[in-house]
C-alpha cells in the first residue's frame, strides 16, 4: 500500500518587532518631512521675501585727459544703491570691493565697509574715484583717443559683496552677490548713459 502524502500547513510567521518599528519611524519621518515643506511654502508665502541686490544708479565722468607721454588722468562719481526690498527683516553687506577698469587697466578700486540696509529701505555710496596717472601702452593709448573723438568712453565695474540677510524663522540666506556692468560716458559733457544694471546672486 502506497504511503499517505503528508501535507503540513504552518502558521504566517510573526512580523519581527524590529520591521513594525522600522515602518513606524519611516512613516513619521515622511510626514515630519511633509509638515516641514507645507509650514516653509507657508512662511514663504506669507514673507514673500525678495533678495537685496545692488546697482548702480548713476555716474558721471567729471575729468578725462590724456597726454602726449601716455598719461592718463581722470576722474568719474558712481552712485551704487544697496536695495532691502524685504518689509519684515534686515540686511547685512560685507566684502564690499569693485574694480573700475578702462581698456582692461584697472584705474581705481571701489570699497565699502559693513554695513546694515534696514527693512524695505536703501543704502547709497556716492563715489568720487580720482585715479593717479596712468601710463598707458601705445595701442591703450589708441583706444582712450578714438573713445574721446566718437564722445563714448566705456568703463567697466566688476565686484562683489557678500550679503546676509534672515528669512523670518525659516533661517538665515547667505549669499555672494556680483556686480558686472559697463559704464558708458559722453567724454565732451561728461553724462553717463544710464543702463539697468543690477546684481545676481551666486
Amino acid at each position: 500500500m502506497a504511503p499517505k502524502s503528508k501535507f503540513s500547513t504552518s502558521r504566517e510567521r510573526a512580523t519581527n518587532p524590529l520591521v513594525w518599528c522600522g515602518a513606524i519611524i519611516c512613516t513619521i519621518f515622511t510626514i515630519a518631512v511633509s509638515l516641514g515643506g507645507i509650514v516653509t511654502f507657508i512662511g514663504y508665502l506669507v514673507i514673500h521675501p525678495r533678495v537685496p541686490y545692488v546697482s548702480v544708479m548713476d555716474a558721471h565722468l567729471d575729468h578725462i585727459q590724456i597726454y602726449y607721454e601716455g598719461i592718463l588722468e581722470i576722474q568719474v562719481t558712481i552712485l551704487i544703491r544697496a536695495q532691502n526690498g524685504n518689509e519684515k527683516t534686515h540686511a547685512s553687506f560685507s566684502d564690499s570691493s569693485y574694480s573700475l577698469s578702462l581698456n582692461r587697466e584697472v584705474v581705481a578700486q571701489l570699497v565699502a565697509p559693513p554695513f546694515e540696509v534696514g527693512k524695505n529701505s536703501s543704502v547709497d555710496f556716492n563715489y568720487v574715484v580720482p585715479s593717479s596717472p596712468i601710463p598707458l601702452r601705445p595701442d591703450q593709448v589708441e583706444d582712450v583717443d578714438t573713445g574721446l573723438k566718437k564722445d563714448l568712453i566705456i568703463f567697466d565695474l566688476k565686484g562683489s559683496s557678500r550679503v546676509r540677510w534672515r528669512i523670518g524663522s525659516l533661517g538665515s540666506v547667505r549669499y555672494l552677490c556680483r556686480l558686472d556692468c559697463q559704464l558708458r560716458f559722453h567724454p565732451l559733457n561728461g553724462t553717463y548713459i544710464p543702463s539697468r544694471y543690477s546684481s545676481k546672486a551666486k
